[in-house]
């Protein structure tokens, strides 16, 4: 179809990546995103060696290796708590930054991330049922038996499934995706709300637990819990990949995205279950953990230079990689038994990174443009 019989408003000039400019620059950008890819890994072995407890490095690598360290329960630090939170790091960081990266290009907002969705305020009100809703005087100090026996990962998970049900029906429904944004919104406002209704009649020591789980926490991942987490991501992260072609579309306009064959509405329905996915995978073991969704993909066009979402996606991927597990070197505060919160790490340690970045593509000449 020719550009001329298109909506003259699907084709603002500026938002239209250059195309022209990716095999130019398509060399570099694969050494960079190798290069991220080494540094992510080099910072889980980093994540591996650090932590309250100081272990000298040939034990670690002894207690990596399965032989006997200077002190039994080295090798149990190591080897449970270390590895599995490091490995935690890795894939929440790539999924948080792959789904805020298609929520970005879906809704072509700077702003939205997998939080549009509801999916964390869902989890976290599955999480509270579990923790705070046995106690408290709103169920009239009945355990809601549905709930009995659950961890809260189960919890989480079933509460970021059925806000991401209602998100994916309204999808369905609903042609403007302006629309849909903003009934997100309100979603989400209204599960929070519930939330904030529970915690405000719960016992103290519930509220205390709930509230660490809102701090986030990739240590509290097990072994038992890492293979589901991991397939989670990885089908969530494949499905990303599989889309490239029609994110780069969508890039166009939905109307010019429709006219090459497009399916608007199932693709939309697709990218949403896909970044619920990999986002509630995540909440529902390491808890919300906000700023990794809108800051990596950021990041990732700040220093690939492009729209093209072959290079966003693995860029995006790598970079939250790298954060999540930088943050979780910080937050454990290496030589002292003091654990920070790990959304305050992330937050500390990622807002002057991304602040630099965005000023040095202002002062470029460069828009904030998805």
């Amino acid at each position: 179809m020719s550009q001329a019989t298109l909506p003259s408003t699907e084709f603002p000039p500026t938002a239209v990546p250059q195309p022209a400019r990716v095999p130019v620059r398509a060399g570099w950008r694969v050494v960079l995103l190798v290069g991220l890819g080494g540094v992510a890994v080099l910072l889980a072995v980093l994540a591996v060696s650090l932590g309250s407890v100081r272990i000298p490095v040939p034990d670690v690598v002894r207690a990596i290796l399965g032989e006997p360290t200077e002190t039994a329960s080295w090798a149990f630090i190591v080897t449970e708590i270390r590895i599995p939170r490091a490995l935690t790091g890795l894939l929440a960081g790539a999924a948080l930054g792959v789904a805020g990266l298609k929520m970005q290009t879906l809704f072509r907002n700077p702003l939205a991330d997998p939080h549009l969705l509801g999916v964390n305020a869902g989890a976290s009100f599955g999480v509270s049922l579990v923790l705070l809703g046995g106690g408290s005087a709103l169920t009239g100090g009945v355990a809601l038996s549905t709930m009995e026996g659950l961890g809260t990962v189960t919890a989480a998970a079933l509460g970021a499934a059925a806000v991401m049900a209602v998100m994916l029906l309204v999808a369905a429904l609903i042609r403007s995706t302006v629309i849909v944004i903003v009934i997100g919104v309100m979603v989400n406002a209204f599960v929070l709300a519930m939330v904030d209704m529970l915690v405000y009649y719960a016992q103290p020591e519930a509220v205390k637990t709930f509230t660490d789980w809102s701090a986030g926490s990739f240590q509290s991942v097990t072994w038992q819990a890492l293979p589901v987490l991991a397939g989670m991501v990885l089908a969530g992260l494949v499905l990303a990949v599989l889309s490239v072609k029609r994110l780069n579309l969508f890039l166009l306009g939905e109307g010019y995205a429709e006219s090459l064959g497009v399916s608007v509405r199932a693709f939309r329905w697709t990218l949403m279950a896909g970044a619920a996915l990999l986002a509630g995978a995540v909440t529902a073991h390491a808890g919300p953990i906000a700023f990794l969704g809108i800051a990596a993909p950021h990041l990732a066009r700040g220093l690939l230079r492009t729209a093209d979402h072959r290079y966003l996606i693995p860029g995006a991927a790598v970079l939250g990689a790298t954060i999540a597990v930088s943050a979780g070197i910080l937050s454990q505060l290496p030589g002292s038994e003091a654990v920070l919160p790990l959304n305050t790490t992330l937050a500390l340690l990622g807002a002057p990174v991304v602040t630099w970045v965005l000023v040095r593509l202002g002062r470029g000449g460069r828009g904030l443009e998805v």
